[in-house]
C-alpha cells in the first residue's frame, strides 16, 4: 500500500488520516518509521544526504521548543513513496549512550494492548506511552534480545 503522501513534507497527517479513515493500520505490525540517533546531527545529515541522496530538514511536527532545540530533530525523506517501501524517518541528537542504533517504529492498532504483553513475553518497556500532538501515541520497548523497537499508534488532531 502507498500512503497518500506523494510528496513527504514532514507532515505525517496524511498517513495518519489514511489509517484512521480506511481502518487499514497494519494487520501485522509493519515498520512505518525509523529514527537515527547522531552525536553530530550536521555530520550525519551530510553523510546520509551525500551517500544516499536523502532529503533531511528540521521537523515541521509541532514539538515543545525546548525539546526541539535539545534534540535537533530532523525529518528524513528517503525517496518517493513506492509500493512496499518506507520513505520517511527522523534523525535527532543522541541524548544517552544507550541510543546506539537506528530505531524502527511499528504501527499498532492499540498501544495499550501491546504494552500489556511486553513484560509477560520477557521484554521491557523503556519509554512508556507518550502522546505527541499531531502524531499520536508512541512507546519504546526492548525485546528479549536487547533490541529497542518503537510502537506507534497514529492519532487524530
Amino acid at each position: 500500500m502507498i500512503y497518500p503522501a506523494n510528496r513527504f513534507d514532514g507532515n505525517i497527517a496524511p498517513i495518519r488520516d489514511h489509517i484512521f479513515h480506511t481502518g487499514k493500520a497494519a494487520v501485522m505490525a509493519n515498520i512505518a518509521y525509523f529514527e537515527i540517533p547522531a552525536d553530530n546531527v550536521d555530520r550525519a545529515k551530510h553523510f546520509y544526504h551525500t551517500l544516499l541522496g536523502w532529503k533531511i530538514e528540521p521537523t515541521k511536527t509541532p514539538m515543545d521548543p525546548g525539546m526541539m532545540k535539545t534534540m535537533e530533530y530532523q525529518d528524513v525523506k528517503t525517496g518517493e513513496p513506492k509500493e512496499g517501501t518506507m520513505n520517511m524517518g527522523g534523525m535527532y541528537k543522541r541524548q544517552m549512550p544507550q541510543q546506539a542504533a537506528l530505531r524502527n517504529y511499528v504501527i499498532v492498532d492499540n498501544i495499550d494492548k501491546v504494552l500489556a504483553k511486553v513484560e509477560k513475553l520477557g521484554g521491557k518497556i523503556v519509554m512508556p506511552k507518550m502522546e505527541i500532538k499531531s502524531v499520536g501515541e508512541t512507546a519504546v520497548i526492548v525485546d528479549t534480545e536487547g533490541n529497542a523497537i518503537g510502537l506507534w499508534k497514529p492519532g487524530m488532531m
